[in-house]
């Protein structure tokens, strides 16, 4: 099949590149910021900055396009 035979043409070509990276040994990396948490505060909502760019009909509604996935 044309999909199989571009695959295997694919990873050729990426285990070619693979050979280019030089071994190395492993590194570890120690993060000091791990699990760090901020204050749960609520935030004032602007409906304004949401409906900025929303086009309106005369009486003020939000004109919306219908999901081409719903039935």
């Amino acid at each position: 099949m044309k999909i199989e035979k571009e695959a295997e043409e694919i990873l050729k070509k990426f285990s070619e590149a693979l050979q280019d990276i030089p071994q190395l040994e492993e590194t570890y990396y120690l993060v000091d910021n791990l699990n760090r948490e901020r204050k749960d505060e609520a935030h004032e909502k602007d409906s304004t900055k949401i409906l900025r760019n929303a086009q309106v009909d005369e009486d003020g509604n939000v004109i919306v396009e219908k999901g081409k996935w719903t039935g």
